[in-house]
């Protein structure tokens, strides 16, 4: 398998773990997204103006733990090539540990968790999620952040052969926009049964990704990033 299609395969895969983790945070963890931000301000916007029954706090603190994760990861890969460096496995398979940790932790608290453990469980998982997109966004795979699919809506609206565009890379997002919802359906399926069984579901796809990234993707940068349309 050509480079840029497996680094397009992984960042689809990692698309479908966030889609678990919005579940997760929305449904599990007080209406908290923990991948998508967008989401979060405007929650905190609604809130803000007096809304009833929205989460200040949770969204308050994934924002910042996400920014933080996205932070750390911009910082240790700035130096790098575009590309699947060893520096990348390192922050992937961070990731992973990470949403290892969280699905223990909300296993032991089976049932309510007290609030303390809830907003360390969404910090954590949100800064996770941040650590992904920046790491994600350094391989440079066009129009896959693994977080967000607004910027694919947009384009494969705008760039549709509907409407005169060139009708490229329509493959890439039709499946991130169809995997990220199939994440989050995975994911408020798992919730039935517990809730950590989405973010063990997720940690196992991260960890996955790690492993065949760095057994496989680490073959120096790629010109363009672009993969198959």
């Amino acid at each position: 398998m050509p480079r840029d299609r497996l680094h397009l395969g992984l960042m689809l895969a990692l698309t479908f773990s966030t889609g678990i983790a919005d579940a997760v945070g929305y449904l599990g963890l007080d209406r908290v997204f923990t991948g998508n931000m967008t989401g979060n301000v405007v929650i905190l916007g609604m809130a803000l103006a007096g809304a009833d029954d929205l989460p200040v706090v949770g969204p308050l603190l994934a924002f910042a733990t996400f920014l933080a994760g996205a932070a750390l990861g911009g910082l240790v890969v700035r130096s790098e090539d575009v590309g699947w460096t060893g520096r990348t496995t390192v922050l992937f398979g961070s990731v992973g540990a990470l949403l290892v940790a969280i699905a223990v932790t909300l296993a032991v608290f089976d049932g309510e968790m007290p609030y303390g453990v809830q907003l360390a469980v969404t910090g954590s998982l949100a800064g996770a999620m941040g650590l992904q997109a920046a790491t994600a966004r350094h391989l440079a795979v066009k129009e896959i952040t693994t977080v967000v699919v607004t910027s694919a809506i947009t384009g494969l609206a705008m760039d549709s052969r509907l409407v005169g565009g060139h009708g490229l890379l329509v493959r890439r997002r039709v499946a991130a926009i169809a995997l990220i919802g199939a994440g989050a359906c995975a994911g408020a399926l798992l919730l039935q049964v517990h809730v950590a069984w989405g973010v063990a579901l997720a940690a196992a796809i991260t960890l996955a990704v790690t492993v065949l990234g760095h057994a496989r993707g680490r073959t120096g940068p790629s010109p363009t990033g672009l993969g198959a349309p």
